[in-house]
């Protein structure tokens, strides 16, 4: 019945259409670890563990959903520091951005300690299955309560907000693939990914102490960034193809 009030309310459908629109941007960031994550587990763990890690993440949105009231009261200050009021919100911002940023610096440094590709394709698969999710949880939690709360900011419906939890996250399986082994067959790409990673985590990191960053700005740069590799991807094969001529 709530799906046809929601249906034949203009409103309504602008603020379900934008807030699905949100959520899968802001799905970006979360697909791009959960596939960077998922190629360091053996080949045919990958999928599991890809399924399972959105998985995570839709049962965790929609479980903060279910508490909402508790999720905004998280923006509420905690103590001072520095001139300014900290959060809960704040600090699983911190903490989120921190262990981004350690994770893309680490994979990072995997991938230029000097190895040559043939050795990186031996030494990749370096997680076992419980640690994949257990950091892919971390991350789905951050990513999710950033989620919600943006969310709130949007509509007061929760109804709304479930179905655009379900149709991102549905959008985020689908892609999920892909992705990951887009990923996986281009080593040049894995470091651009890293690069959002450490972006992302960046900007966490500013959030929690206060400095918004808009989302606008960070994803004008990745999609500048992509546009740039892209290039240099279609420049690669046509100088292969000339060669092989």
């Amino acid at each position: 019945m709530f799906l046809i009030e929601i249906f034949s309310n203009p409103t309504a459908i602008v603020a379900l259409i934008s807030l699905i629109v949100m959520e899968i941007v802001l799905g970006i960031d979360n697909l791009i670890f959960v596939s960077i994550i998922s190629n360091r587990l053996p080949e045919h763990q990958r999928k599991t563990g890809r399924m399972l890690g959105i998985a995570l993440a839709m049962v965790l949105r929609l479980g903060l959903l279910s508490v909402i009231a508790i999720i905004v009261s998280l923006t509420e200050p905690l103590f001072e520091a520095f001139g300014r009021g900290f959060s809960w919100r704040d600090m699983i911002m911190l903490a989120g951005g921190l262990f981004l940023v350690w994770k893309a610096t680490s994979e990072i440094h995997h991938h230029v300690d000097g190895a040559d590709e043939e050795d990186l394709q031996k030494n990749s698969v370096t997680l076992s299955f419980s640690s994949a999710i257990a950091q892919i949880i971390v991350l789905d939690l951050v990513f999710s309560i950033d989620s919600i709360i943006t969310a709130v900011g949007m509509t007061d419906e929760v109804s709304i907000m479930v179905i655009a939890v379900i149709i991102a996250v549905s959008v985020m399986m689908l892609a999920a693939t892909p992705l990951s082994e887009f990923i996986s067959r281009n080593p040049t790409v894995v470091m651009l990914a890293l690069g959002f990673l450490l972006m992302i985590g960046m900007t966490l990191i500013a959030d929690g102490l206060g400095f918004h960053v808009p989302k606008g700005y960070i994803y004008a740069a990745m999609a500048f960034s992509a546009g740039v590799e892209l290039l240099n991807t279609l420049t690669r094969k046509a100088r292969k193809k000339k060669k092989r001529a």
